[in-house]
């Protein structure tokens, strides 16, 4: 029983402190990350162009490189959501499954001795 209460509390500490993707068409995608930034084109017309294109291309990296940190980070949090919850889920419907037919075997039995 200590253990249910504890993982209960686990599990309600891990919503609140984790966002949850999104699943559209069959597609999940972060919702507590900024958008994903938007890959720079190259202008190589002239130096100065390819320069402050190069310059780009490491702000991107930078912010790329953040947004994919959240992206593993929430999907993640959201595996691991999903399958305890799973799993919780699997332990009630045992018990459930377990105390009935304990229920019914009494039940029997006590039916026999009549």
């Amino acid at each position: 029983m200590i253990k249910r209460l504890f993982f209960t509390a686990a599990m309600m500490l891990a919503a609140v402190s984790a966002t949850a993707g999104t699943i559209t068409n069959g597609a999940w995608s972060p919702s507590g990350c900024d958008a994903e930034p938007v890959v720079p084109v190259i202008d190589p017309s002239s130096v100065e162009t390819y320069n402050q294109s190069v310059k780009a291309i490491n702000d991107w990296q930078q912010k790329a490189n953040a947004y994919n940190g959240c992206l593993i980070k929430e999907a993640n949090a959201d595996n691991a959501l999903i399958a305890n919850s799973a799993n919780d889920e699997q332990t009630r419907l045992r018990a459930a499954i377990e105390k009935i037919q304990a229920e019914t075997t009494a039940a029997k039995a006590k039916l026999d001795k009549k």
